[in-house]
């Protein structure tokens, strides 16, 4: 993976938001970096969705600062968010508009003068080139999001923000979000910030990711560091498991097994020891066919945020 650009594009301090007696965010911090994905998630109720109105400016902080391209959100409110995008809930179109006119009238809406040709590069980008005169009420709601995406991109922003941008999507349009996302970061170096309840999907798109819970930052990072920093559960498929059970019997593997799954051992263990624990069973004639490590992100997220309440 690569390095990820040290500029900051955006950068929260102690962010608070109260109603009343309850707090909904609660001291948070975070930093998103230029051209990165950066995952924002956290069980029902962490706070997920007032932090991304708070950074929209749609409500107020009760306490605490943001920055968005160095500047403060507070203070330059209008000239930051001419370089935000954002979906924060479902996108709403005039659904017996074509998706062309349906992104004429909002460009016009926003204020901003944008061109024809930017149209139609927008919808080549999210993929809806061909059914640019097609009516919205004849799309798909795959097609929907990716034509609320184009709404965000509309005015070339740096920074994009998105709320839940797959929810109601089955396998092939969450293929297809996860394609369009990888393309605004790699290719055209977008930086996205993305809140998602689907574990897997931040797994596989996002650089870097900060857990919430309780409106507070829990842990916030690389991916594939935090993922292969702690200990993870790792299948070897044997020729003998009952040999190979009694040989970790009485061996200090034994700390390490888990359970047995049909043919194969679950031992729980650092990266590191996965070879060590393969030659071991090698020299003592027992053939692995395989070695899986299922560390997951779903894993990690319970194990930061257990004992949540939503």
């Amino acid at each position: 993976m690569e390095e990820i650009n040290s500029e900051i594009i955006l950068e929260v301090k102690s962010l608070t938001k109260k109603y009343g007696k309850l707090i909904a965010v609660n001291k948070l911090e975070l930093k998103a970096y230029r051209g990165e994905v950066i995952g924002f998630l956290g069980p029902n109720g962490a706070g997920k969705s007032t932090t991304i109105r708070m950074l929209l400016g749609l409500i107020k902080p009760t306490s605490g600062s943001i920055e968005v391209f160095g500047k403060s959100l507070s203070k330059d409110r209008i000239e930051i968010l001419k370089k935000v995008g954002a979906i924060v809930e479902k996108p709403d179109f005039y659904l017996y508009l074509s998706a062309y006119k349906n992104l004429e009238i909002l460009g016009k809406i926003s204020g901003k003068t944008i061109k024809k040709k930017r149209i139609k590069e927008v919808l080549e980008t999210v993929g809806l080139k061909k059914r640019a005169r097609s009516k919205v009420q004849t799309f798909s709601y795959g097609m929907k999001q990716r034509l609320g995406i184009a709404q965000a991109l509309l005015h070339d922003p740096e920074l994009i923000i998105l709320d839940e941008p797959t929810t109601g999507l089955d396998p092939q349009g969450i293929k297809e979000i996860r394609e369009l996302l990888l393309h605004l970061s790699n290719d055209l170096k977008k930086t996205i910030f993305l809140s998602s309840h689907i574990l897997k999907e931040i797994e596989i798109i996002a650089s870097r990711m900060i857990i919430i819970n309780n409106g507070t930052t829990q842990i916030e990072g690389r991916v594939d560091d935090l993922l292969n920093s702690t200990q993870m559960k790792v299948r070897f498929e044997v020729d003998n498991t009952a040999k190979a059970l009694e040989i970790i019997k009485l061996s200090m593997w034994n700390n390490n097994y888990v359970e047995t799954e049909k043919n194969k051992l679950v031992f729980e263990m650092d990266q590191a020891e996965i070879g060590e624990l393969n030659k071991f069973l090698v020299e003592n004639s027992i053939t692995v066919s395989s070695v899986v490590p299922i560390r997951s992100l779903e894993d990690y997220f319970l194990k930061i945020t257990e004992g949540s309440t939503e």
